[in-house]
């Protein structure tokens, strides 16, 4: 499917297409950059890695062209990634640029919050809707040993500022992990009363650089929702008609939260989100093994039809299911192992966007 000719200065015009499953194309994660400043074990736990090469990112004005093609064939809703995004030099800039495109629904960040009190208000002002920023544990000495650096109070400095800069619907993601922070739901609950954030509790998933994954490490959904229960009673689902990824409960003094229970309750039948790498690769499924360069098509000179074409074509044969395949695994272990990380850097999860 490709747009409809327009006059010069139009937007082209909206063509939504459609998978093999019936779901939209409406939700697209772009990666500004692979490098992060934390080395998560459950993402990044080597210290070194091969980056991708700097003359093969996106510039700003090439992200913005490509996702002003996926705003013409549907996609409502932008989300900033990285590795982490702040780490890309004038970032406002971009945020700009896309706040610009009056299809975007919501236009988010997703960051670790190492880097925002210094950035929060300038990318405020150029019109970023929303941010999420992750939280694992309120621990300093907890946060050192799995995020690998000494930067836990920036952290909070970073939600303190999103807090009083007035973002809504602030969330905090939290990767749970058994024998790590699972003794920390409730504490992360009340933490997020205080700043007036949504905490969303994220199973432990087997992708990307998570080598060391196992089942036995994983605290499921139906475990978080025990333990939430005896400490604050009945939990009520919102039971939202909604494709985002966490399911949001209701606890009886009106706090909401969410699970993206990805791992035991995979949510693939109505999954419209794709991803963009910072150097152009799109890929139709997190646990997807290969990507198709828009890069190269863009940069041999090809318009918005062309391109538009391409990108909707693919998505019209996308029966991609990776968590519901891997769920129905009966030995699952690691997804990539580490030799293979390394041979090829597009498949660890700081390259490709979370």
């Amino acid at each position: 499917m490709s747009a409809a000719s327009n006059a010069p200065g139009e937007m082209p015009a909206i063509g939504e297409v459609t998978d093999r499953l019936g779901r939209p194309l409406r939700s697209l994660r772009v990666s500004v950059t692979d490098r992060c400043n934390l080395r998560c074990n459950y993402c990044m736990p080597q210290e070194d890695y091969v980056w991708l090469p700097r003359q093969e990112l996106l510039t700003f004005e090439e992200i913005a062209r490509l996702v002003e093609v996926f705003t013409s064939l549907g996609v409502e809703d932008v989300r900033l990634t990285g590795g982490e995004p702040l780490l890309r030099r004038d970032l406002p800039r971009l945020v700009k640029m896309l706040a610009a495109d009056p299809r975007i629904r919501d236009l988010a960040l997703t960051t670790n919050g190492v880097l925002f009190a210094e950035q929060g208000e300038a990318l405020r002002a150029a019109g970023l809707h929303r941010v999420t920023i992750s939280l694992d544990t309120l621990h300093p000495e907890k946060f050192s040993k799995l995020a690998g650096r000494d930067t836990h109070a920036q952290v909070l400095a970073g939600i303190a500022a999103a807090h009083r800069l007035g973002f809504p619907r602030l969330k905090l993601d939290t990767v749970v992990m058994r024998g790590v922070n699972d003794d920390e739901l409730c504490d992360l609950i009340e933490y997020g009363r205080g700043v007036e954030a949504e905490v969303r509790f994220i199973e432990y998933m087997d992708v990307g650089g998570a080598t060391e994954w196992s089942l036995e490490k994983v605290f499921t959904r139906a475990e978080m929702m025990e333990r939430l229960a005896e400490r604050y009673g009945a939990i009520t689902p919102l039971n939202e008609n909604s494709s985002a990824p966490a399911e949001r409960f209701r606890l009886p003094d009106g706090s909401i939260f969410g699970i993206i229970a990805s791992t035991t309750t995979p949510f693939c039948r109505g999954c419209d989100r794709s991803r963009l790498t910072a150097d152009g690769l799109w890929y139709l499924c997190l646990y997807a093994q290969a990507g198709i360069d828009l890069r190269k098509m863009l940069r041999a000179g090809a318009g918005h039809e062309e391109i538009s074409a391409r990108i909707a074509s693919i998505w019209g044969a996308r029966a991609d299911r990776g968590a519901e395949l891997r769920a129905a695994t009966g030995h699952r272990g690691v997804l990539v192992g580490i030799e293979k990380l390394r041979q090829d850097p597009h498949l660890e999860m700081h390259t490709r966007g979370g």
